[in-house]
């Protein structure tokens, strides 16, 4: 997707690792180029959560990024990470609105990408038991499900899923804590952990 971008809005950077820290990193095209790395895929497999549909995902994205290219690097550069999944977040949910319809998430929108060590056999197995957890969390709240998947697909902290969301910590921490209770209660049994026998 980073071809995409117009050069004057995204310059390309190639000596930029995608291990590089931010505050390693000098100019503005560097820092561009090494957040597009780090987060492109995870913010369209987020973006796509709320939209439903990859290319759509992709522009929120590219969106996203576009607006990046327009801030002081000096300002967001700290806390890049919280800022391009709220500015996702919103862009993604202006459009949610313009369309005058909110969606579930479905398993076919959430990108998950088997390992390359896997066999047939287990990324089938992988496959089945991902499929199965997203029919599961299609049957919590939206702030449950979205809280969920922001911790656990996406990686982030309490304290970023509160700026993301706008939510308070007390509430995050509630709706994981719910969320995963009910998860446990639905989810069939080859699924749930195993009970320890006394």
């Amino acid at each position: 997707m980073s071809q995409e971008f117009p050069a004057s809005d995204v310059p390309q950077v190639s000596h930029v690792s995608p291990n590089m820290p931010p505050d390693m990193i000098q100019t503005h095209e560097q820092f561009i180029n090494w957040a597009l790395k780090e987060y492109e895929r995870p913010l369209i497999s987020y973006a796509q959560g709320f939209v439903h549909d990859w290319e759509r995902a992709r522009d929120v994205v590219q969106d996203t990024f576009i607006r990046l290219c327009q801030q002081d690097m000096a300002k967001v550069r700290d806390g890049v990470k919280t800022w391009l999944y709220t500015v996702c977040r919103n862009r993604a949910l202006d459009i949610l609105r313009k369309d005058s319809r909110l969606v579930e998430m479905e398993e076919k929108h959430l990108a998950v990408i088997p390992t390359p060590e896997a066999s047939p056999d287990d990324k089938i197995n992988h496959d089945e038991t991902i499929a199965e957890l997203l029919k599961c969390l299609n049957r919590l709240s939206p702030n449950q499900r979205e809280v969920i998947l922001l911790k656990f697909q996406q990686g982030l902290s309490y304290e970023e899923i509160t700026r993301v969301t706008g939510l308070s910590s007390g509430n995050v921490g509630f709706l994981i804590h719910h969320g995963l209770k009910k998860l446990r209660e639905i989810m069939p049994n080859p699924f749930q952990p195993a009970k320890e026998s006394y």
